[in-house]
């Protein structure tokens, strides 16, 4: 085990190297780590160690001393990084200060330099946890819509029993009242709830009403410079026409991010919608690429650019003003939630229940704004009970999982499960061994599509893992079309009409 002074100089050499720290905080930093560590004394190691590259390198030998040492008990990963978020606290400037560089920046040197700074210092104190976003398993795949980012996350780690029957005894106060509300900046967290010390937050004020959303960055990014844009207040999401004006003022300010919203119903909505928010980044997604295949028109909006695209969902583009665009997309959900067509399965209530809504995305071209409706309804039927424009079955040994914004726009975030299970298909495959699929309890759910990719390819050691990434790629591709709500046969294009026709 590393010499816990050496340790100790390490990570103060990360932080001055990072610009997380002034060369001359040198001394404090060192006296403000070593009660975290429950040490009174400490001798200078000389500067013997490397300085790491990443926080990862020197926080986990940290871990391992005060796991040791009773610091951390029981050692979980959970336990572990309520500790490692505690060390890495000391190098957190307030947040004042970090709004006010911001600014600065902003003011002073554009909008990409404000936010190179602030994505810097969230992957720097270790907010971000590159060390683990580093596991995920990522390729493109070709598709008939073109290359899909696949994604298998690894990044989150599974709960430990131990975590578990600690989080069971802590009794919730309701602070914060979730994972996105604002007041996650500097919590220390406890076996129910991550550490956030080391978040920090940007105030927009989207609407000049003076409710600020806020700005900060997923601590597990599934593509560059991954942010989510927050409510101040904890409400359920809702798209309106507030909504628009958000997602458009966001792109204004920040030109060179995309900003996107979950649709705000079950099923078809995020992972979290007891919390208004959106998602964006730095990062250019299949959905964008993908050529607007036929124009139509608004006709309460003539000096907009519409069109469909071309992409597996119902994808309207829309193209013009900050001004107009916002009112468009709030006049085309409007239209929407109330638009039914039997003959093509969509019906906008079941009673009271409502069943259609969107997923909006909002981006700049140059100097023009525009705006993706991804038209979205979220009814069931016995057939169906995952919804009908859901992934079907024959789907789900790859993706059975909601199909959110990030999805929607091209990128699988597909489940930890999978990686195994691939590389133990792999070989069997090159065996051309499908009844040892088919009696596997962990691939008898792939047997079916064993089966397929075995009539189609011959598969080698050498290229078995590529068939594989390939041919989840286009799976990828039926998951989106199965949440198309029109499809791309006649039938469905013809009832597309039918609704643009109502514009």
């Amino acid at each position: 085990m590393q010499n816990v002074n050496e340790l100790i100089d390490r990570l103060v050499a990360y932080a001055i190297k990072n610009g997380l720290l002034d060369p001359a905080d040198r001394i404090w930093a060192v006296n403000e780590l070593l009660p975290v560590l429950g040490l009174q004394n400490y001798t200078p190691s000389g500067g013997k160690g490397r300085v790491p590259i990443h926080a990862a390198e020197v926080l986990t030998p940290l871990c391992d001393w005060a796991a040791a040492h009773g610091l951390i008990s029981p050692d979980t990963p959970t336990q572990r990084d309520l500790f490692d978020t505690r060390l890495m606290n000391v190098f957190a400037v307030r947040p004042a200060q970090v709004i006010g560089e911001f600014a600065l920046l902003y003011k002073t040197r554009g909008p990409r330099a404000a936010t190179d700074k602030f994505y810097h210092d969230a992957r720097a104190l270790h907010y971000i946890r590159t060390d683990r976003v580093a596991k995920n398993r990522v390729w493109k795949a070709a598709t008939p819509y073109g290359q899909l980012d696949i994604t298998i996350n690894m990044s989150k780690p599974e709960k430990d029993p131990k975590d578990i029957a600690a989080a069971l005894q802590v009794k919730s106060a309701g602070y914060p009242a979730c994972l996105l509300c604002k007041e996650n900046e500097g919590y220390a967290g406890h076996a129910a709830h991550p550490a956030r010390q080391n978040l920090r937050l940007i105030p927009l004020d989207l609407l000049k009403d003076g409710k600020p959303w806020y700005l900060q960055y997923s601590p597990y990014v599934y593509y560059n410079e991954h942010c989510i844009c927050l409510s101040g207040t904890h409400e359920p999401m809702k798209l309106t026409a507030k909504s628009f004006a958000r997602l458009l003022e966001f792109v204004r300010l920040l030109p060179h991010y995309f900003i996107g919203s979950n649709a705000d119903l079950p099923i078809v909505g995020g992972s979290i919608l007891t919390h208004d928010h959106f998602q964006g980044g730095r990062y250019v997604f299949a959905m964008e690429k993908a050529p607007v295949q036929r124009s139509f028109r608004l006709k309460k909006f003539p000096k907009i650019k519409a069109g469909v695209v071309r992409w597996p969902m119902s994808v309207l583009r829309l193209s013009g003003s900050q001004k107009d665009l916002a009112a468009a997309g709030d006049y085309i959900l409007k239209k929407w939630r109330k638009y039914s067509d039997p003959a093509a399965d969509i019906l906008a209530f079941t009673g009271d229940t409502p069943h259609n809504t969107v997923t909006p995305i909002a981006r700049r071209r140059g100097k023009t704004f525009e705006l993706d409706l991804v038209l979205r309804n979220n009814r069931t039927t016995p057939e169906f009970p995952l919804g009908i424009f859901h992934p079907h079955a024959e789907v789900h040994h790859i993706k059975k999982e909601n199909i959110g914004l990030i999805e929607v726009m091209g990128l699988a975030v597909l489940p930890a499960r999978l990686a195994a299970e691939l590389d133990a298909l792999a070989p069997l495959l090159v065996k051309k061994d499908a009844a040892a699929v088919r009696k596997d309890p962990a691939l008898a759910k792939h047997a079916a599509w064993a089966e397929e990719l075995l009539a189609k390819y011959h598969f080698t050691p050498a290229n078995a893992a590529k068939i594989l990434q390939k041919e989840v790629g286009r799976v990828f591709a039926r998951v989106l079309e199965y949440a198309g709500v029109y499809k791309r046969t006649p039938e469905g294009q013809a009832a597309l009409e039918r609704f643009l026709k109502t514009l």
